[in-house]
């Protein structure tokens, strides 16, 4: 810039050599300021002259609004088109054999146990033999990825065309979940994931059994696991990239197999037994049949143990209506206490446990939980134990970064979160980690004891 002013500063400089300048120095001034800038812009190459402006490209749309019925439909229809083009890009089952016959044959000997190996020069002879659609799967890059300790450099062909299948999956799969984004921005509301998996349950043969008038009480079941560890902010929207990068729709989909062992579908959430024993925990629960819960009733669920103080707090913070709990906040009420290793479900009961709201527990919180403990060891004929002791071996466990404060990224960096929340929620939850040696103890026992017999 200063090499600039100078530039500019030496006509007027020549000027006054041979003229007297009778100009005002504010006349001066606003001369130097306009040359400046007329140079700097010139050597810059801005200045709307040249019509730069005109080279940026678009980068915002805006979207129609809800009178604007031709332009959304327009929108729609575009969208549609655009898919049904992307569907139209990928294998289909036919080309995917061939891919597979093509593998085959230019397996290169020998094999590793029983798995076909193929060699990267073939690899590539393979790749302009399958088509087109198959270039982007046959690059240095995919190979280099599946490439592990072979001595000759190959790859498994199997894991190579379950890559394969894999990727033609996802981008299935995402187009299929665009379909029902209604917005176009690449998420999907409550509602829109609502209707994709009401629309999937025929597809699902290990749903057959379930009766019509279930769906909706199925669908919200399902949905819920989808919304509560996929929207911790509760939005209410889940990106469609997320619902793709986590595990929930493998499972929804393992349902597609008709042999699927039943100790699969009891640990599966979104299986036909484990939504009939969600739900029909909540009709037991239900005692005035009235189709909510309230405290009261809620205090049997599970081992009937959790603390009045802790379904106190429940009561305060989450959605109810006159005092009641309806089947949906039910559902996030149940996932955090069935999955509490789990960063969501640890939220929900952080939330719970810093009644001021802080970020973070003290040793008054604590104490204010434990208490209810020591009550409820009381009513049961057992001996408390003292909080301080209790509030060390927590201390211990978390080892939060502030010695006298645990925040929730402390409880989740421990992984000790289910633990320490258990303890002070769940009478149940404090007996099983008071008497952690003996049920170790026992269970080692009665493991010898089984192996004795066989």
């Amino acid at each position: 810039l200063h090499i600039w002013a100078w530039r500019v500063k030496r006509p007027l400089l020549k000027k006054r050599l041979f003229f007297k300048d009778n100009r005002s120095e504010e006349e001066k001034k606003a001369e130097e300021t306009e040359l400046f800038t007329k140079y700097y812009t010139e050597w810059k190459g801005g200045g709307d002259a040249d019509g730069t402006f005109r080279h940026i490209p678009r980068f915002y749309y805006r979207l129609p609004a809800e009178d604007e019925v031709l332009l959304q439909k327009l929108r729609e229809e575009s969208r549609a088109v655009f898919l049904q083009r992307k569907s139209r890009e990928l294998l289909d089952n036919e080309e995917l054999q061939n891919l597979w016959f093509l593998l085959d044959k230019h397996q290169v000997p020998p094999t590793t146990g029983d798995e076909a190996m193929i060699s990267y020069e073939s690899f590539l002879k393979v790749g302009e033999k399958a088509g087109a659609k198959c270039k982007l799967f046959f690059t240095a890059r995919v190979y280099a990825k599946l490439l592990h300790n072979d001595p000759y450099g190959r790859i498994s062909i199997m894991q190579f065309f379950n890559y394969v299948m894999r990727k033609v999956w996802l981008h299935q799969t995402r187009i299929g979940l665009s379909l029902y984004d209604v917005a176009g921005q690449g998420y999907l509301r409550e509602s829109d994931l609502e209707n994709y998996i009401l629309e999937l349950i025929p597809t699902l043969p290990q749903l057959d059994g379930l009766e019509k008038s279930f769906y909706s009480f199925y669908v919200c079941t399902a949905v819920r696991k989808f919304f509560f560890f996929l929207d911790p902010l509760r939005t209410g929207k889940i990106k469609i990239q997320d619902i793709l990068a986590c595990s929930f729709l493998d499972d929804l989909l393992e349902l597609r197999d008709e042999d699927l062992s039943k100790e699969s579908q009891e640990s599966n959430w979104f299986s036909a037994p484990s939504a009939l024993r969600v739900y029909g925990q909540y009709l037991n629960l239900d005692k005035d049949h009235n189709g909510m819960l309230s405290k009261e009733e809620l205090s049997r669920y599970g081992t009937g143990t959790l603390t009045s103080v802790f379904l106190d707090r429940v009561y305060q913070e989450c959605l109810t209506y006159d005092g009641e709990m309806d089947y949906k906040t039910y559902l996030d009420f149940v996932l955090a206490l069935e999955n509490r290793k789990e960063p969501a479900a640890l939220q929900y009961i952080f939330k719970l446990l810093d009644m001021e709201n802080k970020g973070y527990l003290n040793v008054f919180a604590l104490n204010f939980f434990f208490r209810a403990i020591q009550e409820q060891m009381k009513i049961h004929g057992q001996e408390p134990v003292s909080f301080q002791d209790v509030k060390d071996e927590i201390f211990d466990m978390v080892k939060p970064k502030d010695p006298y404060k645990i925040t929730l990224q402390d409880l989740v960096n421990s992984g000790q979160g289910d633990t320490v929340t258990s303890i002070l929620i769940d009478l149940n939850g404090f007996w099983t980690y008071e008497n952690r040696e003996v049920l170790v103890t026992n269970d080692g026992e009665n493991a010898s004891a089984d192996l004795e017999d066989t």
